[in-house]
């Protein structure tokens, strides 16, 4: 018998993001120290976070896209810590991208990614059951790819020189975790 679904484990939660949630994805995506991690050089208007909330409610067959809210629930108490997304979907060929990102660093290195990309693995596989999950990490960022090997995905590329940051050139390695059913 299979394991009923669920979008929590231990004290996080997963969740769609909501208008309250402008302000704080307004300062996450407009944040020049993020940029790095999702290739952009330019702010996001307050008007395309509305939007793209909006557009949460939406199908991920439709956006070939979804952004889940990483929720911390600790003494009744719940801080939105970071945020884990799916994109490029392809439903033809069963796989989606996966990006994850805890915020504030005193979040980090405390297990909360690791139940978030558990629980988004999950998703995957046996709710949208696609054939693969993947994504693309500097081969810089130890901790996100050990993060992503702890979950059985297996480099099976490296761009050279893919990554221009800071003045110097960096390689991206292609990660993918393939369904085991």
């Amino acid at each position: 018998m299979q394991k009923e679904f669920s979008f929590r484990k231990n004290n996080i939660l997963l969740r769609a993001p909501e208008p309250e949630d402008i302000h704080l994805l307004y300062d996450w995506e407009n944040d020049p120290d993020l940029w790095e991690l999702s290739n952009t050089l330019t702010p996001v208007s307050m008007h395309t976070i509305e939007q793209f909330v909006q557009d949460s409610r939406l199908d991920i067959y439709q956006t070939k896209q979804f952004r889940w809210m990483i929720v911390l629930i600790s003494n009744k108490k719940k801080e939105t810590i970071g945020t884990i997304d799916l994109f490029d979907f392809e439903p033809l060929h069963k796989r989606v991208g996966i990006g994850i990102l805890i915020r504030d660093i005193s979040f980090r290195r405390l297990g909360y990614a690791s139940d978030a990309l558990s629980l988004v693995i999950d998703y995957c596989f046996r709710i949208l059951q696609l054939h693969q999950v993947y994504c693309n990490i500097s081969e810089k960022n130890t901790a996100s790819l050990a993060l992503f090997q702890k979950f059985g995905f297996k480099i099976s590329g490296k761009k050279i020189d893919w990554l221009y940051n800071q003045r110097k050139w960096e390689n991206e390695l292609l990660l993918q975790l393939l369904n085991p059913e």
